[in-house]
């Protein structure tokens, strides 16, 4: 799964300081080949309590879990969809990634300026989103110029998309995302077509003061931030970016007494994680045998052969069917033998959407 989500902010929101975060929790090059990609990318273990209870039903000789990559998106300024600052690397950023989490200061400092002189979290989400609604708005002039020439001979495509884009842009020319127009399904291969900045799913993640996480986690600029992304269908994760970093660099056992000694249940870092995986619409699969406990990154509305392909192209070529019990009934009757005399092991065959937790053995030749 090549799906990442970037990073964005305003200076001084702690948006570096949630980076070092993630990359100090990364996973090690040694384990992972490819957790090295790039200066700016960094790729961290998806948490999943089921995998640990998959280890300790199986008792294999190693656990793998799945991963996830953040890039750290170039700074923005206002002007950045005329090029303004490093506007013209922060758009093209943006374009690369599957989904955007945009951190807004939610806390006050007087050690640390704000771009703008004060504090107001709405009025940073609205300098980016409205760079973002400006560089669609050029894009989409710009294709609806060339596209109307090829509509006028009355090709059913180019009229199609014509009729998609004359829906976007009095949205955009308002200052809205294109994500919040409603699409039918005959639109919706045309818009994804179009690569619009707007129509990436967006999780906020409001970044309080360690005061703040020792009174509650909220305050009146997270309660702002959680107004408007209702308005916007979209998501918070409250953190606290400095006490991540401090959470990162502690072994397991040492972070879990931090945790409970700052009476927080789960680190913020491992929120973010979750949300903005299920986010992209990603699920987990697992495979679980003596060798290995394995969890899998896969597309939710996946098929059977698909997400067997994940694991190995041969499994996907030569698939005949797939052994699946649920996670649930796996737990529950404590081991595959007995949830198979339960009636609990299915087999899956090539038309089988894969669900969240699935629990996997893989039946093919080649």
């Amino acid at each position: 799964m090549a799906l990442t989500a970037g990073i964005v902010g305003l200076p001084n929101v702690g948006k570096s300081t949630l980076f070092n975060a993630i990359t100090k929790a990364g996973v090690e090059a040694a384990n992972y080949p490819f957790a090295t990609i790039d200066p700016n990318v960094g790729v961290v273990e998806v948490p999943d309590q089921r995998l640990q209870k998959l280890t300790e039903l199986v008792k294999p000789k190693k656990t793998v879990p799945t991963t996830f990559e953040f890039t750290d998106i170039a700074g923005i300024v206002k002007g950045a969809s005329r090029g303004e600052g490093l506007g013209n690397k922060f758009l093209s950023h943006i374009r690369e990634v599957d989904a955007i989490c945009h951190v807004v200061r939610c806390f006050e400092d007087e050690n640390i300026t704000h771009v703008s002189g004060n504090v107001d979290p709405i009025a940073d989400i609205e300098t980016i989103n409205l760079e973002l609604v400006l560089a669609d708005l050029e894009s989409i002039d710009k294709r609806i110029a060339r596209v109307a020439k090829i509509a006028r001979t009355k090709d059913k495509d180019a009229l199609a998309e014509l009729e998609v884009m004359e829906k976007i842009k009095p949205v955009l020319e308002e200052g809205k995302s294109a994500r919040s127009i409603e699409f039918s399904e005959d639109e919706l291969p045309i818009v994804k077509s179009l690569f619009l900045l707007t129509t990436k799913p967006v999780l906020y993640i409001a970044n309080i003061s360690e005061d703040d996480v020792m009174n509650g986690g909220t305050n009146d600029h997270v309660k702002a931030v959680e107004e408007f992304a209702a308005s916007e269908n979209a998501e918070v994760v409250t953190i606290c970016a400095r006490v991540e970093e401090e959470v990162a660099e502690l072994e397991e056992d040492e972070k879990q007494a931090f945790l409970e000694e700052m009476g927080i249940a789960q680190s913020g870092l491992d929120i973010l994680i979750q949300k903005a995986y299920y986010l992209l619409g990603l699920a987990t699969y697992f495979t679980a045998g003596e060798q290995e406990v394995r969890a899998w990154t896969f597309r939710q509305g996946m098929k059977a052969p698909q997400a067997a392909g994940i694991i190995h192209s041969d499994f996907e070529r030569g698939f005949i069917r797939a052994e699946t019990v649920a996670y649930d009934d796996l737990l529950n009757y404590g081991s595959m033998l007995a949830a198979k005399e339960n009636g609990k092991v299915r087999q899956e065959g090539k038309e089988y959407i894969v669900q969240d937790g699935d629990v996997m053995l893989f039946r093919f030749n080649v």
